[in-house]
Parts: structure tokens; C-alpha cells; sequence
């Protein structure tokens, strides 16, 4: 059974930067899709980027395109999310998630596409 765990979650003033971090143990990273989604207060879990399992297609919602950054590190077991430019509604819990199912690449998946999840990590962008 695959765990994932988030980590870099914190407190950042509109513009900054945070890198968010997201450790597979148990499974390699390499034999799912892997997701980043984010819930904000009273809203619902939306999808924030996606990456095939090869990581060879990379899937942004236009909300974010252009300031956030998905990359994955195979030998480190670990994908991450940098976000830049960020903006006060941006914060949420964000959350790592993982596909086995096949995922192309390249167009939006919901929250009930996932098979494994993380717990989150709160991003609060405030000044």
C-alpha cells in the first residue's frame, strides 16, 4: 500500500514563493499519476496541476498556470509543487493524490479519479 505524505505548508505574504513537498513510501511514484489538488474554506476539492506517470504531460488549471510548477524526482520518491507569484486566494489545504488507473495527460480529473491521498498541508497567503 502506498502512503503519501505533504509537507512545506506555511504562512506567506501575497507575491512569495512556497515549495510543497510530497513523499511516496511504500510504492514507486513512477506506477501512478500523480495529482495536487486544494480545498479552500467552504469550497470544494478542485484540481490544481496533474502529471502522467512518466511525467511527460503536465496538466495546469488556469488559475494557477504560469506561477505554479510540478516536478518530480524518481530517486527521491518525491513530486513537488512549487508556487510562485501567490495570492491571497490561493490558500488552502493542499492536498497530494495519486491515480493507478491509465491518465493521458493534459486535461483536468476529479477527486473521485483518485486512489490514494495524502493528509494535506495548509497554505495561508496573507498579509
Amino acid at each position: 500500500q502506498v502512503q503519501l505524505t505533504e509537507s512545506g505548508g506555511g504562512l506567506v505574504q501575497p507575491g512569495g514563493s512556497l515549495r510543497l513537498s510530497c513523499t511516496f513510501s511504500g510504492r514507486s511514484l513512477s506506477l501512478y499519476g500523480v495529482f495536487w489538488f486544494r480545498q479552500a474554506p467552504g469550497k470544494e476539492r478542485e484540481i490544481v496541476t496533474g502529471t502522467t506517470r512518466t511525467g511527460s504531460v503536465t496538466y495546469y488549471s488556469e488559475s494557477v498556470k504560469g506561477r505554479f510548477t510540478f516536478s518530480k524526482d524518481n530517486a527521491k520518491n518525491t513530486v513537488y509543487l512549487q508556487m510562485d507569484s501567490l495570492k491571497p486566494e490561493d490558500t488552502a489545504v493542499y492536498y497530494c493524490a495519486a491515480r493507478v488507473g491509465l491518465y493521458t495527460g493534459g486535461y483536468p480529473l476529479e477527486s473521485k479519479d483518485m486512489d490514494f491521498w495524502g493528509k494535506g498541508t495548509l497554505v495561508t497567503v496573507s498579509s
